[in-house]
């Protein structure tokens, strides 16, 4: 019997990026994808500025096709130079020979293969991006909706696992959008000005691009290739859509190691809101809910179990992403003008790091649009601690009677009473003589209502608002 062909990218252990757009965007048919467009960008650049033939530029991008490329072949025969684009040239090459032989001479000329595999890289992390700044919009839209609309929905602040004031869920899910905001205007900037193309030859002096465009187009040599070395990078960047280095970077490697910060500050801000939303739909908390699908939630074991698998998704990303920036950032010490290992050892993280805060983003759009809030239970679990959830406030009124520190201890000593004996923090207050005739008990528990206690929570909730409208398309809210 014939065993089943295998696929290492089929994301068995990853469902949070599984089936997402993400997945595409970064399989191997796509990264390969995203090296040969790297090399039929140069050829048709090349071909613009004179050092190469147009037929030829045309027959490389016409070959340039991942789907006429065997995968598992080209992983195999990476062994033997440690980078699949060595390999990937040579087949490169005989295709574009089968369809012109003379084109074959312009394949990767002047180039390394660190340029077209950091190209590729960066390319990669573009297309990725893009679908991340998507997603980021709709959940930004989706968690302005709820902020809106639960501007003054109150509910208790937990500190520590413990109710502590009362809040609103309008301002916590400001607080979840203020971090979604933060994340996708770095990834943002990065997306516009960070991710460049790599043209740097052997060993990043470009001596190679400028020898043949020195054979192919002798006029560069009367100001000794400046111009055309100027001009074929920018050129190479702007067909690629990707950003313009000053130096080539093979041994700087700033922006990967950014690349992966921006992923880790985005995978965080997610994994948190995915926290909140765990802990608030507990049994005991329900105060929230994940949208309900068919199958989604269920256990194995257990019929009555709904289960909040979108954020488990969502944060099992936040703890995976950390550790593959270390990794990156352990690369970055790098040495000579290409190291042996450290260069080898980025792609996969960086590949890993794309996929997981992709299937994150498009998980947490879903989660943010679909989020059921109850506020009912809300302000019933702010009654569980009868009134000592606003003790502060009652301290802080208290102290202009009997001094802070007076008001102070005595709001302390009756919140212990009240918790022992279970009765409402207004009743043992009532009854203390340092209160006697000062206060009836409807009053004081007037003052422990928690609705009146949210400070400038509304005012807050406001502000994050008006960040999101200067910043996200119109079109997205």
């Amino acid at each position: 019997m014939t065993p089943p062909q295998h696929t290492a990218d089929s994301g068995l252990f990853a469902p949070v990026w599984a089936g997402t757009p993400a997945a595409a965007a970064t399989s191997d048919r796509a990264c390969l994808q995203a090296m040969l467009d790297s090399e039929a960008a140069l050829a048709r650049v090349q071909a613009r500025l004179g050092t190469v033939p147009a037929a030829a530029a045309r027959h490389i991008t016409e070959a340039a096709r991942a789907e006429d490329f065997d995968l598992a072949e080209l992983a195999v025969r990476a062994r033997g130079a440690a980078n699949p684009v060595v390999p990937l040239v040579r087949q490169l090459t005989e295709l574009v020979a089968a369809r012109d032989p003379e084109a074959a001479h312009s394949v990767h000329q002047g180039s390394t293969s660190q340029d077209v595999l950091d190209t590729g890289l960066m390319l990669l992390a573009a297309r990725t991006l893009d679908l991340i700044l998507a997603d980021l919009d709709r959940t930004a839209a989706a968690l302005a909706g709820l902020a809106a609309r639960h501007r003054d929905t109150p509910m208790a602040a937990r500190t520590l696992g413990q109710h502590a004031v009362p809040t609103t869920f309008g301002l916590k899910a400001a607080g979840w959008l203020s971090g979604v905001l933060d994340a996708r205007a770095r990834l943002g900037r990065l997306r516009e000005r960070g991710l460049p193309v790599q043209l740097g030859g052997a060993a990043g002096t470009l001596a190679g691009y400028l020898e043949y465009a020195l054979v192919h187009l002798p006029a560069t040599a009367e100001d000794g290739g400046q111009r055309y070395l100027t001009e074929l990078p920018a050129a190479l960047a702007a067909e690629l859509g990707l950003a313009e280095p000053l130096v080539p970077w093979h041994t700087v490697r700033t922006p990967l190691a950014d690349l992966g910060a921006a992923l880790a500050l985005l995978t965080g801000a997610l994994g948190g809101i995915a926290g909140d939303v765990q802990l608030l739909s507990r049994t005991e908390s329900g105060e929230v809910f994940e949208p309900a699908a068919e199958g989604r939630g269920v256990s194995s074991a257990m019929p009555h179990k709904r289960n909040p698998a979108l954020s488990a998704l969502i944060r099992s990303a936040a703890y995976q992403v950390p550790a593959l920036v270390g990794a990156l950032m352990q690369t970055a010490v790098a040495d000579d003008e290409r190291p042996a290992g450290a260069w080898h050892a980025e792609w996969q993280p960086v590949r890993d790091a794309l996929r997981l805060a992709g299937g994150a983003a498009h998980t947490a759009a879903e989660l943010a649009e679909g989020l059921d809030v109850d506020a009912g239970r809300m302000r019933a679990n702010l009654g569980l601690t009868r009134g000592l959830v606003v003790s502060e406030r009652l301290a802080a009124l208290l102290s202009v009677e009997l001094g802070r520190a007076e008001a102070k201890s005595l709001v302390a000593r009756a919140s212990a009473t009240a918790a022992t004996r279970r009765v409402h923090l207004a009743e043992v207050l009532a009854e203390d003589p340092a209160l006697a005739g000062r206060h009836t008990v409807e009053e004081l528990r007037g003052l422990l209502d928690p609705a009146a206690y949210t400070g400038a929570a509304g005012m807050l909730v406001d502000r994050v608002l008006d960040r999101c409208a200067r910043e996200v398309p119109a079109g997205q809210r």
